[in-house]
């Protein structure tokens, strides 16, 4: 029998491991993306429509479509996961689009790439669970704003997506420990 000791344990006393959590990766991923529409588009991949954006006089709606796998074992883990983390969920963004932004967005050159993981970290009886989130972002300035200072312009976008992703980043984190407990308490009712 090949199991990670914690879910060996959960089984055992009836406890909901975060493993456990981990294997249900349509539930966390309405646990991460609390807001917004969600359609799965085939066995590992969701289609999510955020809710619109206000950037300067602009109002985008972002569309993305995210991947997720759970992985075990320190099999194919992304590089920045230790490989003793006995389960971790990846998830990657393959397609997006911003409605309202798709004309300025082919001029631009614009690109995105995201990736990120979810797991458990466990030190001694201490346990937290842990997110990583990559986003990179390119673009090409159209010749109209050749005249504002390059570094302006970058300290607006960084600013922006960073306030993005700091949110979406609590959002997800407050999003999955709430629903872990919930998973728990479902487990626990099962049992009896």
């Amino acid at each position: 029998m090949d199991q990670e000791p914690d879910v060996h344990l959960a089984k055992k006393t009836g406890r909901a491991s975060f493993d456990q959590y981990l294997e249900n990766e349509s539930r966390i991923l309405k646990a991460t993306f609390t807001d917004g529409e969600k359609m799965q588009v085939s066995e590992d991949e969701w289609r999510i429509q955020l809710p619109p954006l206000q950037f300067l006089f602009l109002t985008v709606q972002p569309i993305i479509d995210m991947r997720l796998r759970c992985k075990s074992k320190g099999k194919d883990y992304p590089s920045a996961v230790p490989c003793e983390i006995t389960k971790v969920l990846e998830l990657e963004m393959t397609k997006w689009k911003l409605l309202g932004l798709d004309d300025v967005r082919e001029s631009l050159g614009f690109s995105a790439n995201a990736k990120g993981a979810i797991y458990p970290d466990r030190r001694a009886t201490q346990s937290w669970i842990k997110t990583q989130f990559e986003l990179n972002i390119s673009f090409v300035l159209p010749p109209s704003l050749a005249l504002v200072p390059k570094d302006v312009i970058q300290d607006i976008g960084v600013s922006v997506i960073q306030r993005l992703v700091d949110d979406k980043k609590q959002k997800a984190n407050d999003g999955v420990l709430v629903d872990y407990d919930k998973f728990k308490r479902e487990k626990l009712k099962n049992l009896v």
